[in-house]
């Protein structure tokens, strides 16, 4: 994946130097030393990365920077400046700009540097490409994936949507067993019907039967009027089953009976109720253990068990998971969805995901919410995926250049940065100096 960069610079030795520098990393570089010349060529060509000088004629950094945005809104600008203008660098950046690099700099320096914002490009092309260029299956309920087992799952899906037949969804919690069920529904001739969903391990054995099959005035004690079950709610159209394992040994024998025949009594009732209904059961657990066990019957497995369709983890679709990051960023960013710093960006992309889809979405609204509007860093994630991602200590001082910073991009001023920071801000200028910020 080349990058091809813009390199602006007055000094002619710091843009022979710099251009050396950027090539020796994989770079196709462009360097100019006049920012008009700069501005004519960009108006030309592509380019995906710009080293600008702070200091320049006829137009400066900040004006050229504004002026490449206009022409590449996604270029990744590094303004670079001379000790005594970091202040005005970090305006760059609240301006757009992806970083600064302070000069005088060694070429073990830059290079490191270069590396950063290089590997910077390459993740968010990533990101682009995922959304823009590979084949994305959206279906109903937000069913997003390019993993090829899960649009094998979802072809499947639409091929029994419009038969009877009984759909067992196995898989982890959060894999999105209730979206494929419902998939399922709204791909069938019953999608103008309703889809019922009964989560089995919310309710008592006594409740269970009740919201299943209903009950008449007086059945029990507080069954003061007549009511309809799920199964008779759901008649023309779909009936989900959630962790259906969780259904008492005596509940499943009912259970058996309506699936073979659609028909039920409601507790309490002697008359007959027959239905029209689509059967669909979802469990995260191991349904073969439960028969070893006798916890549950194997009569009403086989009865439920007419296809079975296994959804992968999240960490067995690695390829899903940047467009589900773009999707929930999307969702939860309303209006103005933040970016993602690459930082964070590999963070989310390297973690396993135990609670799969559904501790993503979560993670990624979390995250919305703290960059209020601004972009996703890796402090706005949970300290169980900044803890993973983690591979080795830090010192205080290396804590403390990260932090002063931070501080730094996000405050205006020297004497605001101070007061964040609680210094004064001549011993702020002494650690910027020692940590050449």
């Amino acid at each position: 994946m080349k990058a091809s960069v813009l390199l602006v610079d007055d000094e002619p030795n710091i843009l022979r130097t710099m251009k050396i520098c950027l090539e020796s990393i994989g770079l196709d570089v462009t360097a100019l030393s006049r920012s008009d010349e700069a501005l004519k060529i960009a108006s030309q060509r592509e380019f995906n990365i710009a080293f600008l000088d702070l200091k320049m004629l006829p137009l400066d950094g900040l004006q050229l920077l504004a002026e490449l945005k206009k022409i590449f809104p996604d270029i990744i600008v590094v303004i670079v400046t001379a000790h005594g203008s970091v202040d005005t660098a970090v305006q760059a950046i609240k301006q757009g700009a992806y970083d600064y690099l302070q000069k005088p700099f060694d070429f073990q320096e830059l290079q490191h540097f270069a590396q950063k914002v290089y590997d910077n490009f390459k993740l968010q092309k990533q990101l682009k490409n995922l959304q823009d260029q590979l084949n994305v299956y959206q279906a109903a309920e937000n069913i997003i994936t390019t993993n090829p087992q899960m649009l094998s799952l979802l072809n499947l899906a639409r091929e029994v949507a419009d038969t009877n037949i009984s759909v067992l969804i196995e898989g982890e919690s959060g894999t999105g067993k209730e979206l494929m069920a419902k998939f399922i529904h709204e791909a069938s001739t019953r999608k103008n019907g309703p889809f019922i969903t009964v989560n089995c391990a919310a309710l008592s054995e006594n409740l269970l039967e009740s919201e299943l099959f209903g009950h008449v005035k007086g059945a029990f004690t507080g069954a003061v009027k007549d009511r309809q079950g799920r199964f008779e709610l759901a008649d023309g159209g779909t009936v989900f089953l959630d962790e259906i394992t969780e259904i008492p040994t005596t509940t499943q024998a009912k259970l058996l009976r309506f699936l073979q025949s659609r028909e039920f009594e409601r507790v309490g009732d002697s008359q007959t109720i027959k239905v029209d209904v689509r059967f669909i059961a979802a469990t995260n657990r191991d349904l073969k253990q439960g028969l070893n066990s006798g916890q549950f019957r194997d009569d009403l497995y086989y009865r439920i068990n007419g296809l079975t369709m296994k959804l992968p983890s999240l960490r067995d679709r690695p390829d899903d998971i940047p467009i589900l990051i773009k999707h929930f960023i999307e969702k939860f960013g309303k209006d103005k969805p933040p970016e993602v710093n690459s930082e964070a960006f590999k963070m989310l992309t390297d973690y396993q995901w135990p609670g799969n889809i559904r501790q993503l979405e979560n993670v990624v609204e979390r995250a919305v919410l703290l960059a209020h509007g601004r972009k996703i860093e890796a402090y706005h994630l949970p300290d169980e995926i900044q803890d993973k991602h983690s591979k080795r200590l830090v010192s205080l001082e290396e804590l403390e250049k990260d932090y002063i910073t931070r501080v730094i991009r996000e405050t205006t001023t020297v004497e605001e940065a101070s007061k964040v920071l609680g210094i004064d801000p001549a011993t702020l200028w002494r650690k910027r100096k020692k940590y050449g910020l």
